[in-house]
């Protein structure tokens, strides 16, 4: 009895433990976006602080790309791939573009000063919204970084998934698909993205426990 009673404990330990995990951030998470559906509101501070909310741009194209200036596959992305100048163009033609961070507090990447940093040399105009908590990242279901959401004017999800096949800069079956700029072009034009779901690539988000 004396030997099967420690092994009972604990796994009544293990199922109270699970349990209270589960009863802690059920409330707290907003349902998971779906493409085709009004994207989950939110409102998150830049790097100086200063709130941002998506209902701010209500009416205008909106694009989210999940950040983390550690990542190697956003450093190839933002350094010398595609992401080098798109952000600025899409913003010439009237896209607002927010990058999101929901790395937590002593995660790789996490930090106004080190993204403050990486915007600068990266010559990034647009907002970095930083999302310590991961609710909005876990909202949006991100799970990579870079990955990337597309939001039309009538505040509907229409796409979401990987900038495109390349990651690194290798494509995955020959050719490069551009899966992001043909996303925006079609909502641009008024239409839903032939492609309107992709798989991301790239490093975990970094979230807290």
């Amino acid at each position: 009895m004396s030997l099967r009673a420690p092994s009972f404990r604990l796994v009544a330990a293990a199922v109270l433990f699970l349990l209270t995990l589960g009863g802690a951030s059920s409330p707290a998470a907003p349902a998971t976006a779906e493409v085709g559906k009004t994207a989950p509101a939110f409102s998150l501070p830049d790097l100086d602080g200063r709130e941002v909310s998506l209902a701010d741009y209500r009416g205008r194209v909106v694009v989210l790309e999940w950040f983390n200036p550690g990542c190697p596959f956003v450093k190839h992305a933002h350094g010398e791939g595609p992401l080098k100048d798109m952000a600025r163009r899409a913003s010439a033609d009237g896209v607002v573009w927010l990058a999101v961070n929901s790395g937590a507090p002593g995660k790789q990447g996490h930090g106004a000063d080190v993204n403050r940093e990486a915007a600068k040399a990266w010559g990034m105009d647009h907002p970095i919204l930083l999302d310590e908590s991961g609710r909005v990242g876990r909202a949006y279901g991100a799970k990579t970084t870079p990955q990337m959401f597309v939001i039309d004017s009538a505040g509907v999800l229409a796409y979401a998934g990987g900038l495109d096949n390349a990651p690194l800069g290798n494509p995955e079956g020959g050719a490069r698909v551009d899966y992001l700029s043909s996303a925006l072009a079609d909502v641009k034009a008024g239409r839903s993205p032939a492609t309107p779901s992709t798989k991301s690539y790239g490093c975990s988000v970094k979230y807290g426990g």
